[in-house]
């Protein structure tokens, strides 16, 4: 009998993906159609992704901080609303108290501008409704009657400390508006020759308001001072974390020109029930009425 078969079991071919020929170990990537290999697309893919992001990151925040209005504010019978029809019509019509809201377009004076102008009601109950336009707002006006301040500046002072911890609580990433206090009503106090009514009315206005809000800085600081308004009393509870916002550096008094929070700059002004330009008065004469102080400084806003 032949001899048996011996079989002998071959080993299986290697897999294709196990073994490369040192000319295919050496070939280089799969090019593209484009000619631009996986890698080089995934690096400029991610590089595009980025310079996306940054552009919409940069014009979102531009669009959340750029703010174009200006924000009346201040208590009741300040004279706000006077101002707003002064400012849109040239002409100051009689007003009342209102618990509404204000606004009109306002046209520069010398300029193709125009702003917002929005007149927010000073009543207690709802003058931080000016809150809910700050992020709108490119200034803010805050309206102080220069011939009564000497008997309610306390509770001015406590506005005004409302607006300037509003200020103060914007974020980082935000442009805080431009401040004014409006020394009003100007005309009312009686002056020497030797000042305008105008000088007299800001000096009396920032002297009171800084001792009324030296009142409540010691006092949120826990030094009891008597004679901080009634409206404050029982308020404590809103007030908390508001101390704060008036310390100035080195732990001195209050004073405006050393608040940390911004510049705060003051005018003095004035205008007159039924001053029209269509009574008499030419355009120069318009333009130099009372409010040329608050027209010239709207202006010069950046």
């Amino acid at each position: 009998m032949s001899a048996p078969y011996d079989f002998v079991e071959e080993p299986a071919p290697p897999l294709e993906s196990e073994v490369l020929s040192p000319v295919e170990a050496l070939a280089p990537p799969t090019k593209l159609p484009l000619g631009l290999s996986s890698q080089t697309l995934l690096v400029a893919s991610c590089f595009l992704a980025v310079i996306l992001l940054a552009i919409f990151l940069v014009a979102r925040r531009k669009s959340r901080t750029k703010g174009t209005a200006l924000l009346i504010v201040g208590a009741s019978d300040a004279g706000k609303t006077a101002i707003l029809t002064t400012l849109a019509y040239n002409q100051t019509l009689p007003t009342q108290t209102s618990m509404q809201t204000n606004s009109s377009i306002v046209t520069l004076p010398g300029t193709h501008k125009t702003m917002l102008v929005i007149d927010v009601p000073g009543h207690p109950r709802v003058r931080n409704q000016f809150r809910d336009y700050m992020q709108d707002a490119k200034a803010i006006a805050f309206v102080v009657d220069a011939s009564t301040v000497s008997r309610n500046g306390a509770n001015v002072a406590e506005h005004l400390h409302e607006v300037l911890h509003a200020l103060s609580s914007l974020p980082p990433s935000a442009t805080p508006p431009s401040l004014v206090i409006v020394a009003h009503k100007a005309d009312a106090l009686k002056t020497a020759a030797s000042a305008s009514a105008s000088q007299l009315a800001v000096n009396r206005v920032r002297t009171v308001l800084e001792r009324e809000l030296e009142k409540r800085r010691a006092s949120h600081s826990g030094v009891g001072i008597e004679g901080l308004g009634d409206d404050e009393r029982g308020a404590q509870e809103g007030e908390i974390g508001m101390g704060d916002v008036l310390e100035c550096p080195s732990g001195g008094e209050f004073r405006f020109e050393r608040w940390e929070g911004g510049e705060v700059q003051f005018i003095g002004t004035s205008v007159t029930i039924g001053k029209s330009a269509e009574t008499g008065q030419d355009e120069k004469e318009t333009e130099e009425d009372g409010l040329k102080p608050l027209r010239e400084w709207l202006t010069e806003l950046p």
